[in-house]
């Protein structure tokens, strides 16, 4: 059935005959051989003059002995070449006499004749020979009549002639006769043509077939290798055709299409280029294309249309979609000022340039000042949704500076913007800001403390939004109510709040005032007094020093009371309670002028203010989650849309909180978001929001498409260059630069917690501090040590010791996560123990570079790995590398070698020593890479001094083809070498 559909895909094409004899173009006797000799026997085949069906004159043989019993008549044809044909057909037409109209006829009357033939290289046969039987001579059938005559009229016999057609082969000879046999029969043989047949010159399927001789059986085929026609080039496979042993065509396989820029004409058989003003971009069947508006052709065969000067086309726009170009200025630009930010309205401009892709930028700036012309806005200034690519004509800015004079400039851009040698199209709009409130106070800090009085500080506003008058500071006790707080004022940005109860608990808030009123209060803070136990405590520490420099004098004693201050200052801070440690925050002195500090969710008291304060709330009818994708530690993760009013819908993650859940389990869920909603980086996990309000619970951040780093390396092993993943990394390092910047230190930094979006744009996240805080020992990566869980093998050892977590042990986990990039997520240490991982850094052993890792980006990780922490890089130091190597490759191309510092004895722990065994087999044994017993013995890699000088060129030579196989052996191979080296040393 298949092959038959085949067929019918070929044009109809009559085979070709080529002819080897035909009786009936004879113009003399045909003189062939009759047996018995003609004269000699009544028997015999007669040569007479006859007729055809048309009435023409023809020789033809005949006989008719119907009378005698055992007839054997044999006529034999002259020879016959066959000229390389293989498969011979024999057409003959003949009539036969129906026995039943014979009178008198014996029952040895025959209406049927055999047909012989014989092969000879040379015309050798006489009256003799080869001899009248079957053998030598291969009968080809018997012939029968469809139709005998048996009416006799005055004119003779009425003849009905008979058509058969039969074919023999293989034949090998330079020729052959045929002979035909009657045995008792009355018939006449009026012509016999003799022919071979060939599968003709045809183009199909977009190619060029040549003549074909036929099979030697009937269901030979013979292949025919078809040529391409001009301007086709062939599909997939080479284009064949097969010609079947009746000269037909059949099976094709393959095809030619035409070459993009031209197009079949003529039923197929011809590809015609493109003409003028015609394109066609890929090869194919179909017609060329008319050059979509705005575009031409420069010559005949084009696969594309240029653009005609002023429009554009993206990569991305489709060949047969209009050029296109750049849209005119946005329309009536309005704007409303409130203080010290403004909202923007304009209508979309009136050409949008033929796209439908046109967003619009904001170009602010500051005009006045004394500055003698107008600048760009510094980064302080905020834009609602954004700066850059609003979908809609509408933008809230704000954090302006009061009474300023801005410009702000509405660009209408789209897909070919870029393309353009001129600006963006823009309408531009002047406004005044007016007085404003100054913002909230971010950071506040204890000085000092005694049993009755603390001593705050605080930093200015960000934006003052003019001169500060005063501040108040507003504080309670813990244990009372809101409404039983105090208030005072200070002109500066620290006091002293005296007449306080020892050993207490007060909660503290501070706000700026201006000529235009009061900012908002700061968010709640903690901070206790000393209880008299640790004030007596401190004062007998210090008694002696005072007792012994009273004797000094009046300079002693000023350098005494110096003593004691500093001495307060520090060691009360050391007295301060564990409770009161955890809540207050403290920054450090150097911190960028501008730069947003983390601060610490769990020093608000409600932890519902932190949520409200750093996380937007969304209503739960924007939400539609879609599908589970993974199970979060508090409850599901999966994906979905958020569409929030007056914005495009999103795809996003969505963190549930599981139902039956406690209020501790809330807050620490909501955490993580109180944290995230602080950071706003283009490498750390971005927050969308937070559902409080309704069940369930959850947290929606955007959404990463290609999960965890560590997971995503492990699945593409080997899949991208070097440059790929210093550039993963360097966006992970630029994240957490970000993050030491603003104070916070991760703790758990590891490529589990590192996503990766289509881009292959990796983002820190993993915010959740609830782990370290719980004893909970369900997950194996985290061991429980001093308290809390600890990811042993990503983490520093004063960390892991002391509990000492800071930026600098962020870098050592940094350092890990190389490890992790560079080995396509190998597990760091291996299968060595936790308490392995332990003793083996305190020997100072380091992770060897991963395979084909670059010596800069192993001995960067060293860096990160130096046992004391401030010898470490910092972030900013480890950005600052990367992007050196980014922009000079040629740093990447040198590889560590083994002995280039790297603590080989570390793999003791996870390759074993060759030396405890005996043979070759029984070290693959222990690898775990027995399989490749064979392959070893096989190459003669039989002795360990062989074994231990391969290279990854000899592991694939052996036949090592997975990529884990591979690195394991080369590790093991390594490790093998250094031994050796050392043995070899030590007897030196």
């Amino acid at each position: 059935m298949d092959i038959l559909w085949i067929l019918w895909t070929i044009p109809s094409v009559i085979a070709v005959e080529e002819m080897l004899m035909d009786s009936t173009t004879a113009t003399a006797e045909l003189g062939w051989t009759v047996f018995p000799v003609s004269g000699t026997s009544e028997n015999s085949w007669e040569e007479v003059s006859g007729y055809d069906e048309n009435m023409n004159t023809i020789r033809t043989y005949q006989v008719c002995n119907v009378f005698d019993n055992n007839q054997n008549n044999w006529v034999r044809t002259k020879y016959i070449r066959r000229r390389g044909a293989q498969r011979i057909h024999v057409e003959m037409k003949f009539s036969v006499r129906d026995c039943s109209s014979i009178p008198n006829v014996p029952g040895s009357c025959k209406e049927t004749f055999n047909l012989f033939y014989y092969e000879s290289d040379s015309d050798t046969a006489t009256r003799t020979s080869p001899a009248w039987m079957e053998n030598p001579w291969i009968k080809v059938d018997t012939i029968a009549a469809d139709e005998s005559f048996s009416q006799v009229d005055l004119g003779g016999r009425v003849m009905k002639i008979n058509t058969e057609v039969r074919s023999f082969g293989p034949v090998s000879r330079n020729g052959f006769y045929l002979a035909f046999q009657d045995y008792g029969g009355c018939m006449s043989l009026i012509a016999v043509r003799v022919f071979y047949r060939k599968c003709p010159r045809i183009i199909t399927n977009g190619a060029l077939f040549q003549e074909t001789l036929s099979g030697a059986e009937s269901t030979s085929l013979v292949a025919a290798r078809g040529v391409c026609i001009p301007n086709a080039e062939e599909v997939d496979v080479p284009i064949k055709l097969y010609c079947n042993g009746d000269g037909e065509w059949m099976v094709p396989i393959g095809r030619c299409m035409c070459k993009s820029g031209n197009e079949p004409v003529e039923n197929g058989t011809v590809c015609r280029a493109c003409p003028s003003g015609f394109f066609k971009p890929t090869q194919g069947d179909e017609p060329c294309l008319q050059c979509p508006i705005n575009s031409r052709t420069t010559s005949e065969g084009a696969i594309n249309c240029v653009c005609r000067n002023g429009f554009y086309r993206t990569d991305s726009d489709p060949l047969q979609m209009p050029c296109t170009t750049v849209p005119s200025a946005p329309q009536n630009v309005i704007s409303s000022v409130n203080e010290t930010s403004v909202m923007l309205d304009w209508m979309p401009p009136r050409d949008s340039g033929g796209r439908e892709d046109v967003v619009f930028n904001i170009i602010c700036k500051s005009c006045g000042g004394g500055r003698g012309g107008c600048t760009r806005c510094g980064d302080n200034v905020q834009f609602l949704p954004r700066q850059l690519g609003l979908t809609e004509p509408r933008v809230y800015i704000s954090d302006l500076l009061a009474h300023t004079q801005y410009t702000f400039e509405v660009q209408a851009v789209n897909g070919v913007s870029d393309q353009s040698p001129y600006s963006p199209q823009y309408s531009s709009v002047n406004i005044t800001t007016n007085q404003a409130a100054p913002s909230t106070v971010s950071i506040m800090h204890q000085v000092s403390r005694t049993v009755d009085s603390i001593t705050l500080s605080w930093s200015q506003p960000d934006q003052p939004n003019g001169v500060i008058l005063d501040y108040e500071l507003q504080y309670y006790e813990k244990e009372q109510s809101e409404y039983n707080s105090t208030t005072i004022r200070s002109p500066t940005n620290t006091v002293v709040i005296r007449g306080l109860k020892p050993g207490s608990i007060y909660v503290f808030q501070v706000r700026a005032r201006t000529v235009a009123g009061f900012g908002r209060y700061s968010g709640k803070l903690y901070f206790q007094t000393m209880t008299e136990e640790e004030y007596n405590t401190s004062i007998q520490e210090k008694l002696p020093l005072i007792i012994g420099s009273a004797a000094a004098g009046l300079v002693f004693l000023i350098a005494v009371v110096v003593i004691i201050i500093v001495c307060n200052r520090r060691g009360f801070d050391r007295a301060d309670s564990e409770y009161t440690d955890k809540l207050q925050h403290y920054t450090s002195g150097h911190m960028t002028p501008g730069m947003k500090i983390y601060i610490d969710p769990f020093t608000y008291e409600d932890p519902n203010e932190a949520v409200r304060e750093f996380a937007k709330e969304i209503d739960i009818s924007c939400v539609k989650i879609e599908q589970v994708i993974g199970a979060g530690e508090f409850g599901e993760v999966c994906s979905g849309n958020l569409k929030l009013p007056g914005k495009r819908e999103m795809f996003v993650a969505i963190k549930t909180l599981k139902s039956g859940y406690t209020e501790k389990q809330r807050r620490d869920f909501l955490s993580e978001a109180s944290i995230m909603g602080q950071f706003d980086h283009p490498n750390v996990i971005h927050l969308e929001g937070v559902v409080t309000k309704s069940s369930p619970v959850i947290i929606i951040t955007e959404f990463m498409e290609n999960g965890s780093l560590d997971s995503f390396l492990r699945q593409n092993d080997g899949q991208f260059t070097v440059i790929q993943l210093v550039g993963m990394l360097r966006g992970i390092a630029s994240g957490m630069k970000y993050l030491a910047d603003m104070n916070y230190v991760h703790r758990d930094l590891a490529a589990r917690n590192i996503l990766v979006n289509s881009n292959l744009v990796c983002k820190v996240s993993d915010f959740g501090l609830s782990r370290f805080l719980e004893d909970d020992t369900s997950d194996p990566t985290y061991t429980s040590a001093l308290g809390g869980k600890i990811p042993i093998r990503w983490t520093a050892p004063e960390a892991i010791q002391y509990r000492k977590f800071t930026s600098a042990s962020d870098v050592w986990s940094y350092g890990i996560v190389m490890w992790e990039v560079m080995s396509y997520g190998e597990r760091p240490y291996w299968d060595m123990t936790n308490q392995d991982v332990i003793n083996a850094i305190e020997q100072d052993y380091r992770l060897p570079p991963p395979m084909d890792c670059p010596s800069a980006l192993h001995q960067l990780m060293l860096d990160c790995w130096q046992k004391e922490r401030n010898n470490r890089p910092k972030f900013s130091q480890i950005v600052n590398n990367l992007d050196k190597m980014i922009r000079n490759p040629n740093m990447l191309k040198a590889m560590t070698p083994l002995s280039s510092g790297v603590h080989l004895p570390l793999l003791d722990r996870s390759i074993p020593d060759f030396s405890s065994f005996s043979t070759v087999d029984e070290w693959l044994d222990a690898i775990k890479m027995g399989q490749y017993k064979d392959n070893f013995s096989s190459a003669n890699f039989n002795t360990f001094d062989v074994v231990s000088q391969m290279t990854m060129d000899d592991i694939l030579r052996v036949g090592v083809t997975l990529a884990g196989h591979q690195k394991k052996i080369l590790n093991s191979v390594q490790m093998m070498r250094a031994q050796m080296n050392q043995i070899q040393s030590v007897e030196v």
